[in-house]
């Protein structure tokens, strides 16, 4: 199994301090929500900069990410070096519609439908088995990949424009996960094309991760939603996850 995104405590590189100095330093284009017009120039800004094969910032509902075009190898190549991380920890995709399950990912099983039926959009991730027709690099999944569909407007917006994105949580590894764009900027302004600025994310704790690969779900990261939420939409098709240790 791959070890998915968002695991606390990664040890840090050498360099993040000075990375950090220089992301701080860096400039990117910055655009709010205030208003309609503003929002939508900036989720058409943060599409074309994905388009471009930049990286960009954008909030989700849970913590802020830096996001790649999941398509494009070296974009998310570029997004594993932003963050100082390795391919041994791909990123989760985030798409904008429950429906691209079944196009991203093989043997769904019932009980991760009955997840995201539930908790979808929210703050859920799902390992599946993914697509062996897929054309991406995600790292190195040992073909897995992690979905989610975020509980966010902004968010799926601009994956409505630019289909799944590679997104993990915006900071630099074994830092905090940016729960604002200005922690983002700070972190990660020097490697970015756009951030989008939402205002603080409202749910500001990561996603909680199942490992949907077997007929047995294991919880890999509990996060916003709990064990006990979980097993009550599975209880009563007689099914319960298992923590992992």
């Amino acid at each position: 199994m791959a070890e998915h995104d968002e695991t606390p405590g990664e040890d840090r590189p050498d360099d993040v301090e000075l990375a950090a100095e220089y992301a701080a330093t860096a400039t990117c284009e910055r655009l709010t929500t205030a208003d309609a017009e503003e929002r939508e120039a900036a989720i058409g800004a943060a599409t074309v900069a994905i388009q471009r094969g930049e990286l960009i910032v954008l909030p989700t509902d849970t913590v802020y990410g830096v996001a790649a075009d999941a398509f494009d190898p070296a974009a998310v190549a570029d997004l594993l070096e932003a963050k100082g991380r390795g391919r041994s920890m791909p990123p989760p995709v985030l798409v904008s519609s429950a429906t691209t399950l079944d196009a991203l990912a093989v043997d769904v099983p019932g009980y991760a439908r009955a997840l995201a039926e539930s908790f979808w959009p929210g703050a859920l991730t799902l390992v599946c088995r993914q697509q062996s027709s897929l054309q991406w690099d995600l790292g190195d999944t040992r073909g897995t990949v992690a979905i989610r569909m975020p509980d966010h407007d902004v968010a799926r917006e601009i994956l409505e424009r630019t289909g799944p994105l590679a997104v993990s949580s915006a900071n630099l590894t074994g830092m905090p996960a940016a729960t604002d764009a200005d922690q983002a900027e700070e972190m990660l302004g020097s490697f970015v094309a756009v951030i989008v600025d939402d205002g603080a994310a409202p749910g500001g704790e990561a996603s909680t991760i199942v490992d949907a690969t077997g007929p047995q779900g294991r919880i890999l990261r509990l996060g916003a939603i709990g064990v006990e939420e979980l097993n009550a939409v599975l209880e009563p098709l007689g099914a319960t996850l298992t923590v992992e240790d």
